[in-house]
């Protein structure tokens, strides 16, 4: 099964991408709308690419609005829920639970340029497991101390499924002042560099728990897809 990562496809503007997939994941949508971080927002380096959008969206209300154009896609939708409290993910998932074209939630405890702890990933599923029958996949990070020991703590709030994993935290210089790229100095690498550090939380986790997994990170070719399988 083929799905793209968070935010790195607007289904929208290329239907025909989004075809190809076995199954769309949206960016990620938080309770009110959100302009996201200050530009400059995204940087090359020489491993992969820098991001610090900040989770630009707008807001739960009018992404609903745009769920009867996402559904004539006709394939299965992922809805990636991002906030700053449990309630905040309890409060998505139930509005979401209402919506017949969702297929799944997954539970964004880790995007790397926000404020979100991801030792409340136990108390998030909980929060989320009361407010919908959905299957729902807790998106973890990278930089966990323990990614395995979080794994399996979600798996006993409820979760039905992991993704693996979001992006890593670094950060670039500018060639000439070397002061940092991003306004916000730090952002989430992902890339090539991130394909390593993603296989082995991938190994861990299976290891850890018995829940199916969603692998991602530096993929670019069948061999890299087959070794995350």
């Amino acid at each position: 099964m083929i799905l793209n990562a968070s935010g790195c496809l607007d289904a929208l503007a290329s239907p025909d991408v989004a075809r190809e997939l076995d199954a769309f994941v949206t960016k990620t949508v938080t309770p009110l709308p959100r302009e996201g971080n200050a530009p400059v927002r995204i940087a090359e380096t020489e491993t992969g690419m820098l991001n610090s959008i900040g989770l630009a969206n707008p807001g739960i209300s009018h992404f609903r609005e745009t769920l009867p154009r996402l559904a004539e896609l006709r394939i299965p939708l992922w809805v990636s829920v991002g906030g700053f409290c449990a309630n905040d993910y309890a409060d998505l998932c139930a509005q979401l639970d209402a919506e017949p074209t969702v297929d799944t939630i997954e539970l964004n405890v880790s995007c790397p340029n926000v404020a979100a702890a991801d030792e409340a990933a136990h108390e998030i599923v909980t929060a989320a497991r009361t407010a919908t029958g959905k299957p729902l996949y807790a998106k973890l990070s990278p930089s966990l101390a323990d990614v395995a020991a979080v794994a399996v703590a979600a798996a006993e709030a409820g979760a039905d499924g992991l993704s693996l994993v979001n992006t890593l935290r670094g950060l670039s210089l500018d060639q000439r002042t070397l002061r940092p790229t991003l306004a916000t100095a730090t952002g989430g690498l992902s890339g090539p560099a991130l394909r390593s550090v993603a296989l082995a939380a991938v190994y861990a986790c299976y290891s850890a728990t018995a829940l199916p997994i969603v692998g991602m990170g530096g993929v670019e070719s069948g061999r890299h897809a087959l070794e995350l399988v």
